[in-house]
């Protein structure tokens, strides 16, 4: 996956875990003066809002990966607007546990149509929020920091 990663890494690292690097792609929609987001809600575990998007798919690159992976988390069938106009990192744990670095490419995109069937991730729920507040709210500060980004016109 092409992007410079090596400026930006979020997600402090704990000592003596090894963060295997994940490939991953995520959009920003606005629709309205909003963004759209989900809000993801796992068993045992608080909710948390991300954008929508996620890791490619062996042999999938990161346009095709955001186009997937926001029509399967939301049901809305999108086409991303260009080429990335951001690139970070971003440590964590996924919810099996197993520590990740996300390699983020964020997309501007825009809906082309609804297709609620294509929505297969029944623990995400879209949401519009406005962009100042969703910075606030979302779980990875590398998400924070693209949203940041976009809105001071990348």
């Amino acid at each position: 996956m092409d992007g410079d990663f090596s400026a930006l890494q979020f997600g402090a690292a704990e000592p003596g875990v090894i963060y295997r690097d994940r490939p991953a792609a995520f959009g920003l929609v606005l629709q309205g003066g909003k963004l759209a987001c989900v809000e993801v809600r796992l068993p045992g575990e608080a909710p948390f809002w991300d954008l929508p998007g996620g890791a490619l798919d062996p042999g999938e690159g990161p346009r095709e990966a955001v186009i997937r992976e926001f029509h399967e988390e939301t049901g809305l069938a999108i086409i991303p607007l260009g080429d990335p106009f951001a690139w970070a990192s971003q440590r964590f744990r996924k919810a099996d546990h197993e520590p990740v670095n996300n390699r983020c490419a964020f997309f501007e995109a825009e809906v082309v149509h609804e297709d609620p069937a294509g929505k297969i991730e029944d623990d995400h729920t879209l949401h519009w929020r406005a962009p100042e507040d969703l910075i606030k709210r979302l779980r990875h500060d590398a998400h924070a920091w693209a949203v940041a980004k976009w809105l001071r016109g990348a």
